[in-house]
């Protein structure tokens, strides 16, 4: 509780590209559920998607609509960037982010400032 006696939701936030959704993302995004009280999904664009990849088969429509139907998400936020910045943080309340890796969900670190590699609390 904070000061005021209010419960404080601690707003997780993740992204993914949610090609295919399958059991892995279900099981990604049930990980980084625990780590808070809301879930904040960002999906990426395709267009951003092939700067690193190929290009998703399912549309930006359907792979929202498939993150949306994860019980463990609470909201989704389309056309994510990959690379947020504090006022991005700021704007969605953002107090922890999380990254996927392959075998999983990677530990928790604080967020680095993209320009100074220094902490950052959002």
């Amino acid at each position: 509780m904070d000061p005021r006696g209010e419960l404080q939701i601690t707003r997780v936030y993740v992204d993914m590209v949610a090609d295919l959704f399958h059991y892995g993302h279900v099981n990604f995004l049930r990980q980084a559920r625990e780590y808070g009280d809301y879930l904040l999904v960002g999906v990426h664009a395709d267009e951003t998607v092939m700067s690193y990849k190929r290009r998703p088969i399912l549309s930006m429509e359907e792979r929202v609509a498939s993150v949306e139907g994860c019980r463990y998400v609470d909201e989704v936020v389309s056309h994510a960037p990959l690379m947020i910045e504090r006022a991005w943080i700021k704007q969605h309340n953002i107090d922890l982010i999380l990254h996927g890796a392959t075998s999983g969900l990677e530990r928790p670190t604080p967020i680095q400032d993209a320009i100074t590699g220094e902490a950052i609390r959002p």
